[in-house]
């Protein structure tokens, strides 16, 4: 039994081993003065770069530890413990130099802001004429994310379309607005509110509507007491639903703002939200209930408009501070200098405006960020309706036909319904394309309209069969107006019209603006994918093996990316979506439904397996197929 020895007899024995070792093979671990040299002694750093690793330069002096950090290791070692309430100040690059001269004096300070340097305000005045320069690039970013780089354009005409937009431009929900989305969306997805007020019953249908009401505010009471206490208590103790009618209306708006800004979530629940507050609105519910939930849109002109901020939409510094940071052929840095342009613009805005006004700084931030929203969104929409034009008029020419790839489609065949040569069907594909492009710019505006036309009080709605179901057909005439202007600027742009132009609005095939919302947000979804997987053929096609798989079966890559596009805009506007057997889709909406009905059969085309290896996921993001 062997018997148990301590650890640092272990250690000792282990370290006498080692030095008996080294007398044997004549090696000494000791350097020229006799020292152990048993770690490599490291290198001093270089002064100007950051102490910890030593080849980025610096950027913050922690005044406890006297040393130098660049801001990714200064965060890293101060995240916890003491370290964490550590006092930093920028990094003077200045005093380097002096040092080195003897006479070296940091005249910085601390980040919280309690003291200011005369260097610091001298930067302060220069900022926004360092940023003058890059206000031409943020410009062009702008206008082609707008789709008006077509044309020359000037900062004044940018600026007016910024401050028009902004009325419908949704303010950017802050943290407390998101806690409360988070009760909306949990309460949303228990309620089935539809499921017993959107039925045929001989009995009330207002007190089903009132009961499911009063249950929903329930359910919402409930979730806050469970997540906090004391804000329950003191919102719903002792007190009637119609005292916190203000709190209701607060969080059924945010679920509205936050669905603006964000299409693609809340897809089965946002149909509840709408149908509850225009539900509330109706007289008997609200006298019988003393309030009802809505709540005009917090946007950010009505912002700015009420808090005096208004003159900063003016500013040209503007267009740096919302432009969306685009990383085509751009290099890290390029990329990186950019956003701290923009970062520096909204800085100096919020600086400059928070003073003489009720808005404070993170009031200033909060708007600039929701305009940049805007642009972002802009970009993600409407850019590949705008690219799949270009396709359009780079490979295909509307008075010359190629035999192989011609646009004509006969009545008939292969699905169509509409029976177009080649020019006509050029031409109709055009202009089907331009007016979704106008439509995907104008989609915050158009959400707006068709909100207030959702929730008016002036039309009551009526549930009836449309085919499709118990639907509310209710009146549009606020968001028909904007289309038939829409489609007007469209005919200008394209200088013709083929087909019909009526829009469906609060009929039997579009029963209310929230179906017409639905069916537009699918626009972007089925034209993206067929971009990016024309776009990725060069890149899948360096591939030897890919490259002789796409060859054997369509001859070469152009042919197959022109393949798919022919394909995409004969049978993607043939006039498949009509509503019935005997007319054909060429309306306004039938456009878009056509269009549907291609995603749906992709499965079945040559090219599918390309588009599979090319990256292609399905037309619903990751749902599936």
């Amino acid at each position: 039994m062997s018997i148990k020895r301590p650890l640092k007899e272990l250690l000792a024995a282990d370290e006498d081993a080692m030095m008996e070792d080294n007398e044997e093979n004549g090696t000494n671990n000791t350097n020229g003065e006799g020292e152990e040299d048993w770690e490599t002694v490291p290198s001093p750093v270089a002064e100007g770069l950051c102490v910890e690793c030593g080849d980025q330069p610096a950027e913050l002096s922690c005044t406890v530890c006297s040393e130098d950090f660049c801001s990714v290791c200064f965060g890293y070692l101060h995240r916890t413990g003491n370290r964490k309430s550590h006092k930093i100040v920028p990094f003077n690059k200045d005093s380097v130099k002096g040092s080195a001269n003897g006479v070296g004096k940091v005249q910085a300070t601390e980040i919280n802001g309690k003291e200011e340097t005369s260097e610091e305000k001298e930067e302060e005045e220069d900022d926004e004429e360092s940023l003058s320069a890059s206000i031409h690039e943020a410009k062009g970013n702008i206008a082609s994310s707008r789709g008006d780089s077509d044309r020359p354009i000037t900062s004044a005409d940018l600026l007016l379309k910024i401050k028009e937009h902004s009325k419908y431009i949704p303010m950017r929900l802050n943290s407390e607005e998101r806690k409360l989305l988070r009760l909306l969306e949990a309460a949303l997805n228990v309620s089935e509110y539809t499921d017993k007020v959107d039925i045929l019953l001989y009995s009330s249908k207002a007190k089903r509507m009132i009961a499911q009401l009063k249950e929903m505010c329930s359910i919402l009471a409930g979730l806050v007491v469970a997540t906090n206490m004391q804000a329950g208590q003191s919102l719903f103790e002792d007190k009637e639903f119609s005292e916190n009618a203000e709190w209701f209306q607060d969080v059924f708006e945010i679920g509205r703002r936050y669905k603006i800004m964000n299409p693609e979530k809340m897809r089965d629940s946002f149909g509840k939200l709408m149908y509850m507050i225009m539900d509330s609105r109706l007289p008997e519910v609200k006298d019988s209930m003393e309030f009802d939930l809505y709540k005009p849109l917090k946007t950010v002109f009505g912002y700015l408009h009420h808090k005096g901020g208004l003159s900063m939409l003016d500013d040209e510094l503007v267009l740096q501070a919302t432009v969306e940071i685009n990383p085509d052929n751009k290099s890290r840095a390029n990329i990186q200098a950019d956003i701290r342009r923009k970062e520096k613009a909204i800085e100096v805005l919020a600086r400059k405006y928070s003073a003489g006004t009720s808005l404070t700084k993170e009031d200033i931030r909060q708007c600039l960020y929701s305009i940049g929203d805007y642009h972002a969104y802009l970009r993600a929409n409407r850019y590949p309706v705008e690219q799949m034009i270009k396709m359009l008029t780079e490979r295909f020419d509307a008075n010359q036909i190629h035999k192989q790839f011609s646009l004509g489609i006969s009545y008939g065949k292969d699905g169509a319904r509409l029976s177009h040569n080649h020019e006509r069907q050029y031409h109709y594909v055009h202009q089907s394309l331009t007016l979704w492009s106008q439509i995907m710019r104008d989609m915050f505006m158009l959400w707006t309209l068709a909100d207030n036309d959702l929730l008016s009080e002036n039309n009551r709605y009526r549930l009836a069969d449309t085919g499709q179901g118990l639907n509310r057909i209710k009146p549009c005439p606020q968001v028909s107006r904007a289309m038939h202007n829409i489609i007007r600027r469209s005919q200008e742009r394209t200088g013709q019209w083929i087909g019909s132009s009526v829009v469906h609005l609060g009929d039997h095939t579009v029963p209310n603006a929230l179906f017409f919302l639905d069916k537009y947000l699918q626009v972007p979804r089925i034209l993206t994918p067929v971009f990016i997987a024309v776009s990725n053929m060069d890149r899948i096609a360096r591939d030897p093996y890919v490259h002789e798989w796409i060859s054997s079966q369509f001859g070469s890559v152009e042919d197959l990316k022109t393949t798919i596009l022919c394909d995409f805009f004969r049978h993607a506007f043939d006039g498949s979506g009509a509503d019935n057997f005997y007319d054909a889709g060429s309306c306004i909406d039938g456009r878009l439904t056509s269009a549907w009905n291609w995603a749906n059969t992709i499965s079945k085309k040559p090219y599918y397996k390309k588009f599979l290896v090319s990256g292609f996921t399905g037309f619903n993001g990751t749902d599936g197929f």
